[in-house]
């Protein structure tokens, strides 16, 4: 997820998933920023860009035909670079400029690109076993991260903050390792033992400096001190069953953390120190026997006191639906912070959040992913969110064999189209107003 985080720069955060249609496998990214939130998605004829800077219109402002089969499509910020991978040739990188509708330069691996992450400094690509550096400015590979443990989904993250250009990927395929690189200096930073069971989640915040983990158990989300590793926030999502985290992401000034699930509850929780108050006698029933059972918590094993002191949700989301994948966001439009949640139900649903009670989210708005028009009422109808989700990825669908060495080969390409992108400039990505993942 790409938030924002210095001079010249805005919020972002980008969200994947596959979702089937008749017309067949799309790939979805929602990308929002402060003051260009838009929304691209990859399909079988190429991809789009939508506005989402209101709540009742999704506006294309950008469509390219010339790309079959997107399956990722990366845009950086508000710019006019764009990184694609098409399903027709998916170790091949291509980045362009679609403005101008030319072809930047292109870069071939060893193996399915997985995902793709930018920020102003750095682009980063994933493999199963491997990740690639390039610099954003001339594209060349800086740094190449070899044998990293089997990370078949391509979880990764980057920070955006140029001071913080932090890179976290899984340190282990077996349990909750998360392995922070500075991708600056070109160095490991630290390794961090987040969980027990293998990870499925990973988000910065805007400035670089928090790192939110979910285990594949999905009962606990946590948020860590960068680069230290400090545990700073613990958050109960549940106990009565594990589920599949699909997303966490920070908003935008960092004071909420969003969590979404194969099921049909969405939790966000408020990242804030409890102040402690003045022991006071209970005066009730209830209240001797709570200050007995914390008392107790010093004698109870180690796993049993955690649960008296996690933190729990401070606001909630009812999905209209449970099963498919779905992938969330917090953003401010129109000035009132907002939940937005992509799934593979093939709409994109939009919640007001109460930033001062919490509580049950209210339902604004859907759109269809498509772009084309949402019927009146079509999201009280359950049988619209029934479509089954595609259970093949499409790195299922690659030929084996290559026949280059291990690394990225390509790179040559359209100079002065590198050079019209004025990375520094505010035409060409928002101006920072609040920080975000």
């Amino acid at each position: 997820m790409n938030l924002a985080s210095q001079s010249g720069e805005a919020g972002c955060s980008q969200l994947l998933f596959y979702h089937a249609t008749a017309a067949g496998l799309i790939r979805f990214i929602i990308v929002t920023s402060l003051l260009s939130r838009s929304l691209a998605v990859g399909t079988k004829s190429g991809y789009k860009f939508f506005s989402l800077s209101s709540v009742d219109k999704l506006e294309q402002i950008y469509e390219c035909t010339d790309t079959e089969d997107v399956c990722i499509v990366e845009r950086l910020f508000s710019s006019s670079l764009v990184a694609i991978v098409s399903l027709k040739a998916p170790r091949k990188l291509k980045v362009c400029h679609f403005k101008k509708g030319t072809e930047i330069c292109n870069y071939s691996y060893s193996n399915t690109i997985l995902a793709v992450k930018l920020n102003r400094q750095r682009l980063i690509v994933c493999l199963e076993e491997s990740l690639y550096i390039h610099n954003i400015r001339d594209m060349k590979v800086l740094h190449t991260i070899r044998e990293t443990p089997p990370n078949p989904s391509g979880l990764c993250t980057l920070s955006i903050s140029n001071d913080n250009c932090y890179l976290a990927y899984p340190g282990s395929a077996t349990i909750g390792e998360v392995q922070v690189f500075d991708t600056v200096n070109l160095r490991a930073a630290n390794m961090i033992p987040a969980h027990d069971s293998p990870l499925a989640a990973l988000a910065f915040d805007a400035s670089g400096t928090k790192l939110a983990t979910a285990s594949e158990k999905g009962t606990v989300i946590r948020v860590f001190s960068i680069p230290e590793g400090q545990k700073l926030f613990e958050f109960r999502r549940g106990v009565k069953r594990c589920v599949s985290i699909c997303s966490l992401a920070f908003s935008m000034e960092g004071l909420y953390l969003s969590a979404s699930s194969n099921t049909e509850t969405v939790h966000i929780f408020k990242l804030e120190t409890q102040r402690e108050k003045p022991q006071e006698e209970p005066t009730t029933w209830t209240g001797y026997f709570g200050k007995v059972l914390m008392a107790s918590t010093t004698y109870l094993p180690a796993h049993v006191t955690e649960m008296f002191t996690q933190g729990r949700a401070f606001a909630t989301v009812r999905l209209p639906f449970s099963g498919h994948k779905n992938i969330c966001a917090l953003a401010i439009i129109q000035k009132i912070p907002r939940l937005l949640v992509a799934a593979a139900d093939g709409y994109l649903y939009l919640y007001n959040l109460d930033p001062q009670e919490g509580g049950e989210c209210t339902l604004m708005k859907q759109h269809k992913l498509d772009g084309s028009a949402e019927p009146a009422n079509e999201i009280l109808e359950q049988t619209a969110h029934d479509r089954p989700l595609v259970a093949q990825t499409y790195s299922a669908a690659v030929a084996k064999g290559y026949t280059e060495d291990q690394g990225a080969v390509g790179g040559a390409g359209l100079e002065d189209d590198m050079n019209t992108l004025h990375l520094d400039e505010e035409n060409e990505q928002p101006p920072l107003i609040l920080e975000t993942d």
